[in-house]
């Protein structure tokens, strides 16, 4: 949906404003800090708990991602930036719950893509979408 793609944008931009306004200092940790809180309230998922799914699950062993252990293939696209993407897997627009269909169902969405269904359930989707929100880089 167009709508909430565009206020993933305007939440990243609002960070971005604050972050620069009234001569405050960048604080790199307190960014992240709000990125992640704001990749939670729109996903409903917890962004280090879907990191530690994203791990486990081997997503990285097909998708690169930077300072993520283990996130270097390179058989799917690498998804550093994927919450600015206007797309998801070419077919879907960006928004959670897309996202979290994706995740869950890929073959369903796009039968014969290379990535599998992995049995994810709906909260570790959930989880994923989080870490993967909130990683505007």
């Amino acid at each position: 949906m167009r709508s909430a793609r565009n206020k993933v944008l305007a939440a990243f931009a609002g960070v971005a404003v604050l972050v620069g306004a009234g001569g405050l200092a960048y604080d790199k940790f307190d960014f992240r800090h709000r990125m992640r809180a704001h990749a939670a309230a729109i996903s409903g998922g917890s962004p280090a708990r879907g990191e530690a799914r994203f791990i486990s699950y081997g997503c990285g062993g097909c998708h690169a991602m930077k300072h993520v252990p283990h996130a270097v293939g390179g058989v799917g696209p690498g998804l550093d930036g994927v919450a600015l993407q206007a797309m998801i897997a070419g077919r879907l627009s960006n928004n959670p719950d897309n996202m979290r269909r994706w995740i869950r169902a890929p073959q369903s969405v796009s039968p014969g893509t290379a990535m599998p269904n992995l049995g994810v359930t709906e909260r570790d989707a959930r989880d994923i979408s989080a870490f993967l929100y909130s990683r505007p880089d």
